[in-house]
């Protein structure tokens, strides 16, 4: 069971904690920037939801687009197929925010994970449901056992004030007929969605329905087992922006990170993990984090391949 992981866990912590701190934090959401950049906490957690960890596992921070896997998911759940009519799934190779490639493929954003593929689901999402981030903190409470998750005003607001980038991604779908709500509608459910709060133990049990095959912590099914393969095969490839290749070398797990340091990870059939570090490289993933998953899976002999 994961819990032979434990000693796994506290040697990786202890190596993280004599390793100099490389990286900042985001400096553009003033919440994001003032995180110290040496806290680390990482969580593991089984299949039946036990979970424990190290460090600050219980400590919570802003978890932005680490949210992009559980709309799709939540997605995915509603309208199937249909969904990758409107977002590819294959990895960008440019910044998560960039508008180059939206023009010469016809306002068909990549993959679900950077920002514009992410605006085009929480917009489905929204359709179908009324309230894609309430959907989503509903979700997230229910998976995690955690009932006062909650999203944070602030940094919503904060992430608003500087959203320029994401409403011109937002219009310019919606000038190709991809976004069927109003954008200011759409920018505050997303800018909602990313502000949600979170430790690694309520991240790490929240995911395990990818390693349960699509599984919810109640036994119900959200995703086949099919749906729930498209969407651990999709973190893998492009979870952790353009440097998902590096990701999937270091790592060898489904992945996806947040620019608020967290990283989660499934090990499908087995256990999923959390990770956070507020310290971000030029691609915008945890340099501890990913270090710590590398070491995990190095340590474990635990991958996909």
């Amino acid at each position: 069971m994961a819990s032979t992981f434990r000693p796994v866990l506290e040697r990786i912590a202890e190596e993280i904690e004599r390793t100099p701190v490389r990286g900042r934090p985001a400096d553009y959401i003033p919440a994001l920037a003032a995180r110290d950049p040496r806290s680390f906490g990482m969580a593991v957690a089984e299949l039946d939801g036990t979970v424990y960890g190290v460090g600050d596992w219980r400590e919570p921070f802003s978890t932005q687009s680490i949210t992009k896997v559980f709309t799709l998911a939540l997605d995915l759940a509603r309208e199937g197929e249909i969904l990758w009519e409107h977002v590819g799934r294959e990895p960008s190779g440019n910044p998560f925010n960039s508008l180059v490639q939206l023009e010469y493929e016809n306002g068909i954003p990549r993959n679900p994970f950077i920002n514009a593929g992410a605006l085009v689901v929480t917009d489905r999402l929204h359709s179908r449901s009324g309230d894609a981030a309430g959907e989503l903190l509903s979700f997230l409470r229910s998976e995690s056992g955690n009932p006062d998750l909650d999203f944070d005003a602030q940094v919503a607001a904060s992430e608003s004030a500087h959203g320029d980038r994401n409403a011109a991604l937002a219009h310019f779908m919606a000038s190709y007929g991809n976004i069927d709500n109003p954008v200011p509608v759409l920018l505050d459910q997303y800018f909602r969605q990313c502000s949600l709060t979170a430790s690694c133990a309520d991240l790490a049990r929240a995911t395990t329905f990818l390693a349960r095959h699509g599984l919810r912590a109640d036994g119900t099914r959200l995703l086949t087992r099919s749906q729930a393969k498209q969407v651990n095969a999709v973190m893998l490839t492009c979870g952790t922006y353009d440097a998902a290749g590096e990701f999937a070398y270091r790592v060898g797990l489904p992945g996806k990170s947040g620019v608020g340091g967290g990283i989660i990870a499934v090990v499908p059939g087995r256990c999923t993990l959390c990770v956070w570090s507020p310290a971000l490289d030029e691609q915008g993933n945890s340099v501890a984090g990913v270090a710590a998953l590398d070491r995990f899976t190095t340590l474990t002999g635990v991958s996909i391949f």
